[in-house]
């Protein structure tokens, strides 16, 4: 079996396949502050929740945007399995072309998610990942990646509502009935969920605009599920998104 491993700034999510088939999917924080030792424990812990052996794992390949957490990562997989890890980067085939200005700054997960959503939706087509950040990556019509936005997450932005607004008390995703709140809840919950949603259907309608065409959209990330519900497009959720994407690069690269 193969050892997927997504590494974000909010949680490490770990998918294991047998041949093609995902048969485990499973997370834990990425805690800047564990050691190999803490990773190595959490590992040796999922793989004993979902009743899978280590033995049976022949290859990992890992994708990470915090270089800290991919050190100790990596060497709780050698701890573990005795296994040295692919990483996802400069030098890595991907099979996608990057039109960008600079290529190699390029940020694993957004090559690893158009890599899937090219594989399995074709081009051309919008790859949403809503996760500490919202990135709305491009792929054009020749399959090549061009470029995107960036914008705060949905969690950052409730977080710093109540961070930083004495009054204003945390709240939590959930869609508010109308788009006016009647208390402060619904105020809150009607600006970031619904705040959100729009922003994605907006950036959407601009971005195939500047393409001249429709693009299929795809969405992943921990909070996704929690906005796309209430945007005007048609949408396709894939909380696997990444991990698949993981499984292709790595059956290029074996």
């Amino acid at each position: 079996m193969l050892l997927v491993i997504d590494i974000g700034n909010t949680n490490i999510k770990f998918g294991l396949f047998k041949k093609d088939d995902l048969v485990m999917l499973a997370r834990v924080s990425s805690d800047r502050t564990k050691t190999s030792d803490e990773f190595a424990g959490e590992i040796y812990s999922v793989f004993n929740v979902y009743g899978f052996s280590k033995k049976d794992v022949h290859g990992c390949i890992i994708s990470s945007v915090v270089p800290s957490v991919l050190r100790t990562v990596k060497e709780a997989i050698k701890t573990t399995m005795g296994i040295d890890p692919l990483v996802v980067g400069p030098g890595i085939k991907t099979g996608i072309n990057i039109k960008i200005d600079n290529p190699a700054s390029t940020g694993a997960d957004l090559v690893t998610g158009c890599v899937a959503a090219l594989s399995l939706y074709g081009a051309p087509a919008i790859v949403v990942s809503m996760g500490t950040a919202t990135t709305i990556i491009v792929i054009d019509q020749t399959g090549s990646m061009v470029g995107g936005a960036i914008a705060p997450g949905a969690a950052i932005s409730m977080n710093a509502l109540s961070d930083k607004c004495a009054l204003l008390p945390s709240s939590y995703f959930e869609a508010p009935k109308s788009v006016i709140g009647r208390s402060t809840d619904e105020c809150i919950r009607s600006g970031v969920v619904l705040g959100n949603a729009s922003m994605l259907d907006g950036m959407i309608d601009r971005i195939n605009k500047e393409m001249g065409i429709e693009c299929t959209v795809i969405a992943t990330g921990g909070i996704a599920a929690e906005i796309v519900p209430s945007c005007r497009h048609d949408i396709i959720l894939r909380d696997d998104l990444m991990l698949q994407g993981l499984k292709i690069i790595y059956d290029k690269n074996r």
